[in-house]
C-alpha cells in the first residue's frame, strides 16, 4: 500500500536532495546576471565553491572576450522575449577559477519566484568529449594522408603496366591483352572512387540510374570465374545507385560464389518477387546455418588464405545505399544472397 504523499516542506527537501547531488552543474542568475544559487557539482566543473558565486556576477565565469556578448544576450531576451540561441543545448566556453577554459554543454530554463524573473544553466563538462572529437580527427587527417600516398603508389605502378600492356595489345590484339586492360582500368577507377569516398567519410556516392544487367556483365568479366557460367533468370531492370560501388558489390559476390562453388559452378541472379530486390546464388555446398550471422563481418573468412574483406564490403556497400541483404539455401543447395532494395 502506498504511503500518504509527502508534505511541502519534505518535498522541498526531496527535490534539494536531487539538485545538491547531481552530476551536472546548476547556476541560478538574477535578470541583472546575479548568481542567486550554484549546487555542489559547479565546484567540480569550474573549481569555484557554491558560497563564492552567490552573490557575484555571472561574469566571473564569463571568458572576457565574451562578457559584452553574454551581457547584450541577457538584456535583449529580457526587454523582447525572444530566444537568439538555443536553450535546450548550447556549447559555450565558461572560465575556471584557476583562469582556464572549459568547453561546456549549457541548457536554459527560466522561471519565476515571488514575482522576480530567474534564469538557471544546467552545465556540463563537454571537455573530454572535445578531445575524442580532435583525436578522431587526427586519425582521419592520418588517414587521409595515407590513402594520398597509397593510391599515389599504386597508381604508378598501374600507369606503367597499363602503358606496356596498351603496346602490347595494339601489335597482337590479344583478346586477353584486352582484358587486362579492362581489368587495370577497373583498378583505377576503383582507386579513384575509394580516395573520394575516404576524403568525404562515406561509403557510398553520388547515385544515377544504373543498368543491372550491363552491371553483372561487367563485374563478371572483371573476375576469374575458374569455368563458371553466369546464368540471368530475367530482365532486371535499372536501380537507383552509385555504379562503381554496386558492381563493387557484384564483383565480390560473384568471386565469393566462384571461390566456394569451385570451378564449372552456376551463378544464377534473377529478381525478387515484385521486382522488390535481387537474389543470386550458386549451385556449391552452400553457408551453414550457424555461421549466417557472421559472414559479413569484417576479417571472417571460412578459407585459410581468405581476407574475410570482400563480404564484408557487400554489406558496407548495401547499408549504404539504405538496402537490406540476407543469406539463405539457394534452389540447388547452394548459397543464396537476397538484396531488397
Amino acid at each position: 500500500m502506498n504511503g500518504p504523499p509527502p508534505s511541502p516542506t519534505s518535498a522541498d527537501d526531496f527535490y534539494q536532495t536531487l539538485v545538491e547531488n547531481a552530476a551536472e552543474g546548476m547556476l541560478t542568475i538574477d535578470s541583472d546576471s546575479n548568481i542567486v544559487y550554484a549546487n555542489p557539482a559547479v565546484e567540480d566543473i569550474l573549481g569555484y565553491a557554491p558560497t563564492e558565486l552567490i552573490g557575484s556576477s555571472k561574469m566571473k565565469i564569463i571568458p572576457e572576450r565574451l562578457e559584452p556578448v553574454h551581457a547584450a544576450a541577457l538584456a535583449s531576451y529580457v526587454a523582447t522575449g525572444e530566444r537568439n540561441i538555443n536553450w535546450d543545448g548550447i556549447e559555450l566556453p565558461a572560465l575556471h577559477k584557476d583562469g582556464h577554459e572549459v568547453p561546456t554543454l549549457i541548457s536554459l530554463h527560466e522561471h519565476e519566484h515571488n514575482g522576480e524573473q530567474y534564469f538557471t544553466g544546467i552545465i556540463r563538462d563537454i571537455t573530454e568529449q572535445r578531445q575524442r572529437e580532435s583525436q578522431l580527427q587526427a586519425q582521419k587527417d592520418r588517414l587521409n594522408e595515407f590513402a594520398d600516398i597509397l593510391t599515389h603508389d599504386i597508381r604508378n605502378p598501374l600507369s606503367i603496366a597499363y602503358g606496356y600492356t596498351e603496346i602490347a595489345h595494339e601489335q597482337s590484339e590479344s583478346p586477353e591483352l584486352e582484358r587486362v586492360l579492362a581489368s587495370l582500368a577497373r583498378i583505377d577507377d576503383l582507386v579513384s572512387d575509394i580516395l573520394a569516398l575516404s576524403k568525404r567519410g562515406e561509403v557510398v556516392g553520388e547515385t544515377e540510374s544504373v543498368d543491372i544487367c550491363e552491371c553483372l556483365h561487367a563485374s563478371w568479366s572483371s573476375v576469374e570465374t575458374q569455368q563458371a557460367t553466369l546464368q540471368l533468370e530475367d530482365e532486371l531492370g535499372v536501380i537507383a545507385a552509385d555504379k562503381s560501388r554496386f558492381q563493387e558489390l557484384l564483383e565480390n559476390l560473384f568471386r565469393n560464389a566462384v571461390d566456394h562453388a569451385g570451378a564449372g559452378a552456376t551463378v544464377t541472379v534473377g529478381s525478387l518477387p515484385d521486382d522488390t530486390g535481387l537474389y543470386l546464388e550458386d549451385d556449391g555446398p552452400g553457408i551453414a546455418e550457424p555461421i549466417r550471422s557472421e559472414i559479413f563481418n569484417h576479417g571472417y573468412s571460412t578459407t585459410a588464405d581468405g581476407t574475410g574483406y570482400g563480404l564484408s564490403i557487400v554489406s558496407q556497400i548495401v547499408e549504404g545505399h539504405g538496402w537490406e541483404i540476407a543469406v539463405t539455401t539457394g534452389s540447388e543447395g547452394g548459397a543464396r544472397f537476397e538484396i531488397t532494395w
